[in-house]
C-alpha cells in the first residue's frame, strides 16, 4: 500500500483483539536436508555482532544526530581488511553522489561483512542460511512428528489442541535443544497428530503464560463462530504435483495485473483461489498482461487491512482456500505464461499477541526493536529488529519459502520507505541527496533488503523484485555489485500522484504536455521502474480512482450507450489518454489494479463495523464490463488493444523515448519509440487539420486511435488510410519529412512506419 497514505494502511485498533496466524504444512523432509538446515540454523542462532546490535537499538534521534557520512567512513576504515572496496557504478553514473561516497561505500561494506558473517565467509551459501522453514515448524519425518520453535525467553512449552483436548500434557511437552540460544523441540509418534487437527503452543515464561500460534506455522485457520485463529496440521496424503516445474517470466516488458483474491468476484463475499483461477485468470490472459501481483497472501487477522498487518508470515491465507488450491492457481498461470509475484510484508507486523509475534514468549523484543522504535507511529504495528541475526534468519527464510514451496516468481516489497528511515519517512522532505545520507537511515534495514535481494536471485535468478518506495532513495533498483540494494524495479509512485493533482487542481486548458511528459519519464536512468496511473491505493474509501475523479456520479446515470453526457465523454477520452501516455513511456514495466482497466465505478471498502460488515464494495463487478449496453467495455477493450500495440515494438521498455514535439500552447505532444509514433492532442476544444511533425520519410499507418468508435470515441479519422510524409529539401538531408495529421480534440493516436519504406 502506498506509504504516503499511512492512515489508510493502519489497521483499526479493534482489529488487534481479533486472531490470526499460520501453521507449517507437514511436509516430509529428507534427513540430509534436515541436517544441513540444522547446521545452518546453528549459524543463524549466533547473536548479532555487538556493534551491529547496538546500532540497531539506538533511538532514531540519537543516531540521526551524527552525520551518516562520518559514521560510514569510520565503518569503512574498520572493515577495509575484511573486504576490498571496488569502484561502485552508482558513483560513476551520478557525480552528484560523490560527496556521499563514504556513506554509500559504508553501506556496501556493511552488507559485505554481514554476508560474510551469515555465510561463514563463503563456506555456505546465503540460501543455505535461509532454510529455517525446513528446521522450525511442524514436520512429518520417519513416521514421527517434529515441531521446533525459537523461544529464548520461554521456561516451558506445550503443544495443545484437538489431539489432547487443549490441555497441557507432559507427553506434549517440548524440550530445550542443547547448545542453542533458545530452540525448543517436540517429537511425537505419528499417531499423535492427524491431518486437519487444530493446535497451538502454550508458552510459559517467568511471570506469565500465553497461548500462541507457532511463528513458523504454515497453515492457520479461523473458526467461523468464535473467530479464533489456530494452527492446523496440514499433511494431505497426496502432495501437490506441479505441472510446470520450470518457468521463466516474460519481462519484455513486464505488464502487471495487481489483484486481491478475496475481492476478485462479482458476488458479495470472500472469493477463493479456485474462483480466481477459473473466473479471473482467463480475463487477465485475454487482456494481455504477463504477470499477476497478488495481495494479502500472508495470513492476517483483519481482512480489511488489505493484508498489510501480517500475523503468520509462512501461512497462505486460509480465507481463500487451501495451500494446494493456491499452488494450482500459480501452476495454471505458469501454464499460460503468466508470472506470479506476491506482496510480501517485511516492513512491520501486526501487534496481536495471540495470533502474531508481538509478545511471543513473554519477550516483546524477541523479533522487534526495543524502546521507541518498536511501534510504528502511523500504522499501529511493530517494527522488526533487522540488526538481529535470528530476525534476519526468519525473514530471509520467509523469502525463500514462498519461492520454493509455492513457486512464486518474486515479490513486491511493501513499505520500503518505512524500513529505510528511523523516521519511517513520516514528515520528511526529500528535496536533495543529503536527505538520503544524513544519519536518519537504518543501515540494518538497508542491509536486510540488500541481502533479501541477493538471496532471492541466488535461489531463483529470474525472480522479480519490486520496491514500493516513495522517497527516491538512490540505488534502490541497482545491483548490489554496483552499490545498489538489488531490486529489479521500483514503483514510480510520483506518476499516480501527478495525475490526481492535475485532475483535481487544473482546468483542462491548463494541462501542459511538457509537464506530463517530464513526469512520466522522471526517473534515474540506471534504475528500472514500474509505471502506473493508479493502484489499489487510489481505489480505497477516502480516495477516488481516475475514472471517478473524471466523471463522478454521472457514472451511475449516464454510462449507458446513447445516454452519455459531456462529462462521461470527457472522462472516457482522458482515461484512455492518461493510460496510453503512462504505459508507452515505461522503462521497466506497467501496472494496473484489478478492474481499473475498465473504469470500475466504486471504491473499495472492506467489511467493517461502520458499514454493517458488508461486502458490497469489497468485490469487482465484472458484469459491468461484460454488458455491451454500457460504456465500461470501451475502456476494457482499449486497455487490451493498448497492450497489444505496445508489444509490437520489441523490448519497448528499453527503446529510447525520443521527443518529436511538445507544444504547451496547442497542448500537443509527440514522441517516438522505435517504430512506434505516439501523438496526443490534450486540447478539449481545438482539433487540428494538417498538424505537422518532422519524422523519418516514408509512409505511416495507424495502429491505435483513442477516438475509435470501438473505444467510445467519435471516429473522426479514417484509420484505414496510409499517411505519407511531405518532402522538404531541408529535412531530406536528415532523411526526414513532414507528417501531417488531423488531430481531433482530446485524442491520441499510435502510428508505425511502413516496413516497405
Amino acid at each position: 500500500m502506498a506509504e504516503k497514505k499511512t492512515t489508510k494502511k493502519a489497521e483499526p485498533k479493534k482489529a488487534t483483539t481479533t486472531t490470526a496466524a499460520p501453521k507449517k504444512a507437514a511436509v516430509a523432509t529428507k534427513k540430509a536436508e534436515t541436517k544441513s538446515t540444522k547446521a545452518a540454523t546453528k549459524t543463524t542462532a549466533k547473536p548479532a555482532a555487538k556493534a551491529t546490535t547496538k546500532a540497531a537499538t539506538k533511538p532514531a534521534a540519537k543516531t540521526a544526530a551524527k552525520a551518516s557520512s562520518k559514521v560510514a567512513a569510520k565503518s569503512a576504515t574498520k572493515t577495509a581488511k575484511v573486504a576490498a572496496m571496488p569502484q561502485l557504478k552508482i558513483l560513476k553514473n551520478d557525480e552528484w553522489l560523490q560527496p556521499f561516497a563514504p556513506a554509500i561505500e559504508g553501506r556496501y561494506l556493511h552488507v559485505k561483512n554481514k554476508l560474510n558473517e551469515l555465510t561463514q565467509n563463503g563456506a555456505v551459501k546465503l540460501s543455505d542460511f535461509a532454510t529455517g522453514y525446513l528446521y522450525y515448524g511442524l514436520h512429518h519425518e520417519d513416521k514421527k512428528w517434529i515441531l521446533r520453535e525459537w523461544a529464548p525467553n520461554a521456561t516451558e512449552i506445550y503443544l495443545i489442541g484437538d489431539c489432547n483436548n487443549w490441555q497441557e500434557d507432559k507427553a506434549y511437552a517440548f524440550k530445550r535443544v542443547p547448545k542453542t540460544p533458545g530452540d525448543w523441540e517436540l517429537r511425537l509418534p505419528e499417531k499423535y497428530l492427524k491431518h486437519g487437527q487444530l493446535f497451538k503452543l502454550s508458552i510459559h515464561w517467568n511471570g506469565g503464560q500465553g497461548e500462541r500460534i507457532p511463528a513458523w506455522a504454515t497453515r492457520v485457520v479461523q473458526d467461523d463462530q468464535t473467530k479464533i485463529f489456530s494452527a492446523q496440521v496440514w499433511a494431505p496424503e497426496q502432495a501437490y504435483q506441479w505441472k510446470v516445474t520450470k518457468f521463466r517470466p516474460n519481462t519484455s516488458p513486464l505488464l502487471i495485473y495487481e489483484c486481491h483474491i478475496g475481492m476478485a468476484q462479482d458476488a458479495e463475499k470472500v472469493g477463493t483461489y479456485n474462483e480466481f483461477r477459473e473466473n479471473v485468470l482467463p480475463r487477465i490472459i485475454a487482456d494481455g498482461y504477463n504477470c499477476i501481483q497478488i495481495m494479502a497472501i500472508q495470513e492476517h487477522p483483519y481482512y480489511g487491512s488489505f493484508g498489510y498487518h501480517v500475523s503468520s508470515f509462512f501461512a497462505a491465507s486460509s480465507r481463500f482456500g487451501t495451500p494446494e488450491e493456491l499452488k494450482a492457481l500459480i501452476d495454471a498461470a505458469h501454464e499460460k505464461g503468466i508470472a506470479v509475484i506476491m506482496d510480501i510484508v517485511h516492513s512491520h507486523a501486526v501487534k496481536n499477541e495471540n495470533e502474531g509475534l508481538g509478545n511471543f514468549a513473554g519477550d516483546p523484543n524477541q523479533y522487534f526493536y526495543e524502546g521507541g522504535r518498536r511501534e510504528h507511529p502511523a500504522w499501529d504495528s511493530l517494527c522488526f529488529d533487522y540488526g538481529r541475526n535470528e530476525v534476519l534468519h526468519f525473514l530471509l527464510s520467509n523469502c525463500k519459502y514462498w519461492l520454493e514451496e509455492y513457486h512464486f516468481d518474486g515479490f513486491r516489497f511493501d513499505g520500503v520507505t518505512s524500513m529505510l528511515y528511523y523516521s519511517h519517512g513520516l514528515g520528511d522532505n526529500f528535496l536533495d541527496y543529503g536527505a538520503y545520507y544524513n544519519g536518519n537511515e537504518d543501515d540494518n534495514a538497508i542491509a536486510y533488503l540488500t541481502l533479501a535481494n541477493l538471496l532471492i536471485h541466488e535461489v531463483y535468478p529470474k525472480a522479480i523484485t519490486i520496491a514500493e518506495e516513495v522517497s527516491g532513495m538512490p540505488g534502490l533498483a541497482m545491483p548490489y555489485k554496483d552499490g545498489g540494494y538489488g531490486f529489479d524495479y521500483r514503483m514510480a509512485m510520483n506518476i499516480p500522484d501527478y495525475w490526481i493533482k492535475i485532475i483535481k487542481e487544473l482546468r483542462d486548458e491548463d494541462w501542459k504536455p511538457s509537464s506530463m511528459f517530464w513526469e512520466v519519464k522522471n526517473r534515474r536512468a540506471d534504475e528500472k521502474t514500474i509505471s502506473y496511473c493508479e493502484s489499489h491505493d487510489q481505489a480505497l474509501v477516502g480516495d477516488k480512482t481516475i475514472i471517478f475523479r473524471l466523471i463522478d456520479a454521472d457514472m451511475y446515470w449516464h454510462f449507458k450507450k446513447g445516454d452519455e453526457n459531456y462529462n462521461v465523454e470527457r472522462g472516457i477520452a482522458l482515461h484512455k489518454m492518461i493510460r496510453l501516455l503512462t504505459a508507452s513511456t515505461i522503462n521497466g514495466g506497467y501496472l494496473n489494479f484489478m478492474g481499473n482497466e475498465f473504469g470500475h465505478p466504486e471504491w473499495i471498502d472492506f467489511p467493517r463495523q461502520d458499514n454493517g460488515w458488508s461486502y458490497k464494495y469489497a468485490r469487482r463487478q465484472w458484469n459491468l464490463v461484460d454488458n455491451h449496453d454500457l460504456c465500461y467495455h470501451y475502456l476494457g477493450d482499449f486497455d487490451k488493444a493498448m497492450l497489444k500495440t505496445l508489444k509490437i515494438q520489441k523490448d519497448i521498455q528499453k527503446t529510447p523515448v525520443t521527443e518529436i514535439i511538445t507544444n504547451d500552447g496547442d497542448q500537443v505532444l509527440a514522441y517516438q519509440r522505435g517504430d512506434l509514433l505516439f501523438v496526443f492532442n490534450f486540447s478539449f476544444n481545438r482539433s487540428y487539420t494538417g498538424y505537422g511533425f518532422r519524422v523519418r520519410q516514408g509512409s505511416y499507418n495507424v495502429l491505435l486511435n483513442t477516438d475509435d468508435t470501438a473505444f467510445g470515441g467519435h471516429g473522426l479519422n479514417d484509420d484505414s488510410l496510409t499517411h505519407f510524409t511531405v518532402y522538404d529539401p531541408l529535412l531530406a538531408r536528415e532523411n526526414k519529412g513532414w507528417l501531417k495529421l488531423y488531430l481531433p480534440a482530446r485524442s491520441a493516436v499510435v502510428l508505425t512506419k511502413s516496413k516497405d519504406d
